[in-house]
């Protein structure tokens, strides 16, 4: 049965030094640094712009034991400036570090891609059931250590899965799948179960958002049919930097927010760590809005399962592209306006639609701050009565704040457009110029995988791993070859999850060492270890020789 009005899904709580999440507690807001964890001072400065922005929770990479205590000193020097911000240890590959953070950090994120499984290497491997039961038995033992150690000092832990490192046992049995991506959480998840450890929060990310908003659905399911409600930390991972990487997170995590997932969430751009932060305030401020009205389901009843399929009228629906409305440049008065979820009350006036086959109907949520559950109210009410003209919903921001704007509308149509029922997008803003909504337009488009129009740039945070200056280096690669629309570029500042990360793109630029570049076709890497210096020409050169360029218009 189709539920309307906006709800929170319910989970359990999680104490993370002070900061709850999870239950009837806000969405909490994170971010994470990109300094070296070794630079105390540096790394205190900047937890401290972290959380004057706003953030709830602050992570810090920890690649080795050493850097792992070493964040109990950044947390004891913030203390000492009265900053309270719980501090969170992200491990790769290296269970010891793990161990040794969870006695001096408040929360300990562990990849269950990397922390008993080796380090993942793309090769398929052969298990029979009774060496797979083994590999669980080895899950079991070490993490449940670990488990004992956190249960011991009062640490939470954040398991959290990658799209780009699932362990090869995993790729192996279910491929690189949402169902993989899910059981590697699952896997940890069940032996926390067995345990009674219930500090845990789950993410699973990936930098292609429909695979992180289907694989977070699936998650969810999964849990509740194992009597599991464990919080989620939502994110998009490699976002990039400006208005792509805000409309980007905000289209996947707006998704999961509007249905009532989601219990932290972090904005992962490649930018200064602080930018993060008002964007996802405003995300959440924006979604939680929905709480405060209801009505959808009880004005719309129980509503039957109805196939969002539409027919085709004058280029719009059927298996026609997804349009953008301009007004007056597309439709003209080819179509029918409803107004208001209201409206759809009005027999006659459905009747008058029914009539209509030949055109486009123009769905207009009014006033109803639920926009989702809105439109997607009226959109099953027509299916059900058999109404199958194309839909598009005309959804109106005022004012002239652009970033706004963009997470606003991002959130809504990333909503109606993963959901499958709309057949086209009439973004209004009327404050702002003609030109600049259509690119938005189109940046949602492309953020939901319906439509490319430009270069993707597939392009991490940066944290203390990173091997070069983010923010410079991504935008030389965009100027460089930023013209080449029909291309997924990788931008990635070290090996930890770029190769996974970056495996849908074509080409990829990885962090290999302090002023050394790897160079990706794919998973392949094809240039290794080079001088950053070089770096850029000779991926174009790459590009070249893959027959995939093209010199910029003049």
């Amino acid at each position: 049965m189709y539920k309307f009005d906006y709800k929170r899904r319910k989970s359990c709580e999680v104490n993370i030094g002070g900061v709850r999440i999870g239950g009837s507690y806000p969405v909490a807001v994170q971010s994470m640094t990109n300094t070296s964890t070794m630079d105390t001072a540096a790394s205190v400065a900047q937890c401290c712009e972290i959380a004057a922005a706003g953030a709830s929770i602050v992570r810090l990479t920890a690649q080795g034991v050493r850097e792992a205590v070493n964040i109990g000193v950044i947390r004891d020097n913030l203390r000492r400036k009265s900053v309270t911000v719980p501090l969170v240890a992200d491990i790769h590959f290296n269970p010891k570090a793990a161990f040794a953070a969870a006695e001096v950090t408040d929360k300990v994120r562990i990849n269950p891609g990397n922390f008993v499984d080796p380090g993942r290497t793309f090769k398929k491997l052969t298990y029979t059931d009774a060496e797979y039961a083994e590999e669980l038995k080895r899950i079991d033992e070490v993490f449940g250590s670990f488990l004992d150690v956190c249960s011991l000092h009062g640490t939470a832990v954040r398991i959290g899965v990658n799209h780009g490192s699932l362990s090869d046992r995993i790729m192996s049995r279910y491929g690189d799948t949402p169902a993989g991506m899910v059981e590697s959480a699952m896997e940890f998840l069940r032996v926390a179960q067995r345990r009674g450890f219930n500090d845990i929060v789950i993410s699973i990310k990936a930098s292609n958002v429909v695979v992180m908003v289907d694989t977070v659905r699936l998650l969810v399911a999964t849990m509740a049919a194992e009597d599991m409600a464990f919080p989620l930390h939502l994110g998009v991972t490699e976002a990039g930097d400006g208005e792509d990487g805000r409309v980007k997170s905000a289209v996947g995590i707006g998704c999961l927010l509007s249905e009532g997932i989601g219990d932290t969430i972090r904005v992962s751009l490649s930018e200064n760590p602080a930018n993060e932060v008002p964007v996802a305030n405003e995300l959440i401020e924006y979604i939680a809005l929905r709480s405060a009205e209801h009505g959808l389901d009880e004005m719309f009843g129980k509503l039957p399962d109805v196939s969002f399929k539409s027919d085709a009228v004058c280029g719009v629906g059927g298996d026609n592209p997804t349009v953008i409305v301009h007004p007056m440049e597309l439709l003209l008065d080819n179509y029918i306006e409803v107004g208001s979820p209201e409206a759809l009350l009005d027999a006659a006036f459905v009747d008058e639609i029914r009539k209509a086959p030949k055109k486009v109907v123009v769905l207009r949520p009014g006033n109803h701050v639920n926009v989702r559950g809105a439109v997607m109210a009226m959109a099953v009410k027509l299916r059900a009565e058999k109404i199958n003209n194309p839909l598009i919903p005309r959804l109106t921001y005022c004012g002239n704040d652009g970033d706004k704007i963009a997470i606003h509308a991002a959130a809504d149509f990333g909503s109606l457009l993963l959901g499958g029922i709309t057949d086209g997008m009439w973004l209004d803003a009327p404050d702002m110029p003609r030109q600049w909504s259509m690119n938005l337009a189109l940046s949602i488009l492309q953020a939901a995988r319906i439509r490319f129009s430009k270069t993707e740039f597939i392009a991490c945070p940066g944290c203390g791993r990173t091997m070069f200056n983010l923010e410079q280096t991504l935008a030389a690669v965009k100027l460089a070859v930023g013209h080449l629309k029909d291309l997924k570029i990788g931008v990635m500042g070290c090996v930890v999850n770029g190769p996974g990360e970056m495996a849908d793109a074509d080409f990829g630029y990885v962090g290999a060492g302090v002023g050394r570049i790897s160079l990706y076709k794919g998973r392949d890497c094809v240039e290794k270890n080079i001088p950053q210096e070089e770096a850029i020409p000779r991926l174009i050169a790459l590009i070249k020789k893959s027959g995939r360029w093209h010199d910029p218009l003049r």
